[in-house]
């Protein structure tokens, strides 16, 4: 018999931390029904995963993941200590229920090779400066020491603060220079400014002189109180908010600015791809960007399929953007373990997605993007 989690009571997790990440059924309920929710597939599509091998047919290829959220013990417990999860693992969101045992369980079912860690703290989190000089170093160290523990299977987005922007300097250097992080997450937005603001300009800079990867993470939209009944912000409000801040990027110059940096729009880009026509529209009538600059900078962002693409997105985002710039991703543990293999399914047998693009979206690009990452796994 599943066990059903404790409905959590409105106040016992901050409501940042819960909705930064989403909400999902419990992981301890979901092992027990994982084959099964698998072997059901996606909607509409074949039955069966195609797990095309690589290019001498001999093996599987193994996926790296860019879109992994882990909450390793050591990092749980400081949350707990400080209030932002509470005591008892049952009372806690789902996801917080993440261990290594079970995401390698998972990556091994899913032909996972390699897994990039990445916790996604809304900045409101770390507004207190002491708190967000300790957070931000027990959440990097612990990411670290899971790597360091699994070098193959694991890379990681360190944090930062940046509404302290001489304290994200410093986290910065710390985290690519001593802890060997593989690039850095930002939330969409930061003390209610997206994040082509000027007063992240300095970060950006440094970022670009690294050549760094930037993970971009939405959060519930910064200037709305307003809840639709029975639809979660994570459904649509993400995924606004995840196109706002990339037209951000682009107005503000934030990209031609800064040539060297690789960006990462989770969630397939929100809505981005799909109002690439409306934007390039309105480009030529004088209330937007012009158009060859909006599609230079929609071709410059790389998309994770942690939509998911498959199968109803993939078609415009190919379109749009083409398969060098696609990153596999599952948002694991905020979706879980059984829905995991659904959407990896769903991927495999996606009809828009030839063998070369497959291959590309599932390892090759990712291989590409974080040569750190690929030097110690190897091309295969």
């Amino acid at each position: 018999m599943l066990r059903k989690r404790p409905e959590v009571r409105s106040g016992s997790v901050p409501d940042f931390w819960r909705s930064a990440v989403g909400s999902s059924i419990s992981r301890r309920a979901v092992l027990g029904t994982a084959g099964a929710a698998t072997v059901a597939g996606g909607i509409g599509l074949v039955a069966g995963p195609m797990a095309w091998a690589d290019s001498d047919g001999r093996r599987p290829v193994m996926r790296i993941d860019t879109h992994h959220h882990g909450l390793p013990e050591d990092l749980r417990r400081w949350a707990v200590g400080r209030g932002l999860l509470p005591a008892d693992p049952e009372a806690g969101p789902e996801w917080a229920d993440w261990t290594v045992v079970d995401a390698l369980r998972l990556m091994d079912k899913n032909h996972i090779g390699t897994a990039v860690l990445s916790a996604p703290v809304p900045s409101i989190a770390f507004a207190n400066r002491a708190l967000a000089e300790e957070g931000v170093r027990v959440c990097n160290e612990s990411y670290a020491r899971v790597v360091a523990e699994h070098p193959t299977r694991f890379g990681f987005f360190a944090n930062v603060a940046p509404l302290h922007p001489d304290l994200a300097m410093e986290q910065v250097r710390y985290a690519f220079d001593t802890l060997g992080a593989d690039g850095v997450i930002l939330m969409t937005s930061a003390g209610g400014k997206y994040v082509g603001d000027p007063a992240f300009e300095p970060l950006f800079a440094e970022l670009n002189r690294r050549r760094a990867v930037v993970f971009i993470h939405p959060d519930a939209l910064p200037d709305t109180n307003f809840v639709l009944p029975g639809v979660p912000n994570s459904l649509a409000d993400f995924l606004f908010d995840s196109t706002r801040a990339a037209l951000n990027l682009i107005v503000s110059g934030t990209l031609d600015r800064h040539p060297d940096l690789s960006i990462i729009l989770s969630h397939a880009g929100g809505f981005l791809p799909y109002l690439a026509g409306r934007a390039e529209s309105q480009g030529r009538q004088g209330e937007f960007v012009d158009p060859a600059r909006f599609h230079r900078a929609l071709r410059r962002f790389h998309y994770d399929t942690a939509q998911p693409a498959s199968p109803y997105s993939m078609p415009t985002l190919l379109k749009a953007v083409g398969s060098d710039q696609i990153l596999y991703g599952t948002d694991y543990a905020s979706r879980p373990y059984g829905e995991v293999g659904v959407i990896t399914d769903d991927l495999d047998r996606d009809p828009a997605l030839n063998r070369a693009a497959w291959s590309a979206i599932n390892r090759g690009n990712a291989l590409r993007l974080f040569p750190r990452l690929a030097a110690r796994i190897g091309p295969v």
